[in-house]
């Protein structure tokens, strides 16, 4: 059980790293002028989300679904902790998709938002990942 936790930490780790790294690379994007330089934010994005956030984050969900059968879910019913931390969880996967959308948005030269919303948008995973380990860790009843 310590390994599924152990994986479920790395990928955790792996995938937020993403979800703080990419609007920040939407922050650059832009405020970039240049066709090569625009070009060059395209393919990190890209290669960013679906060569690393994405697997990260489907890993992360996959080893923390197979912890909650293994040995969470008889304490589910009772545990108010964990569906908070659910919920958070699956504003999460949305937050994701939404970046997605993003970078697909700024593949087709059509962003509508300015560096200072992305400035804003870059500062949503950390109150997640606040939220998340306190949860996870304290277990408030």
């Amino acid at each position: 059980m310590l390994w599924l936790k152990a994986l479920h930490i790395i990928c955790m780790v792996a995938w937020f790293a993403g979800l703080f790294y990419l609007p920040r690379l939407f922050v650059y994007h832009a405020m970039t002028d240049d066709t090569t330089g625009s070009e060059r934010f395209k393919v990190m994005e890209r290669k960013l989300y679906y060569g690393i956030m994405t697997p990260a984050g489907l890993l992360t969900l996959f080893f923390g679904l197979w912890m909650l059968i293994d040995y969470a879910w008889l304490a589910y019913g009772t545990a108010l902790w964990l569906h908070i931390k659910l919920g958070i969880v699956g504003l999460l996967v949305c937050y994701h998709i939404y970046c997605g959308h993003l970078v697909k948005q700024f593949a087709l030269n059509k962003n509508q938002h300015s560096h200072l919303f992305f400035r804003w948008f870059n500062e949503l995973p950390v109150l997640f990942l606040v939220a998340v380990v306190l949860l996870a860790s304290i277990r408030p009843t």
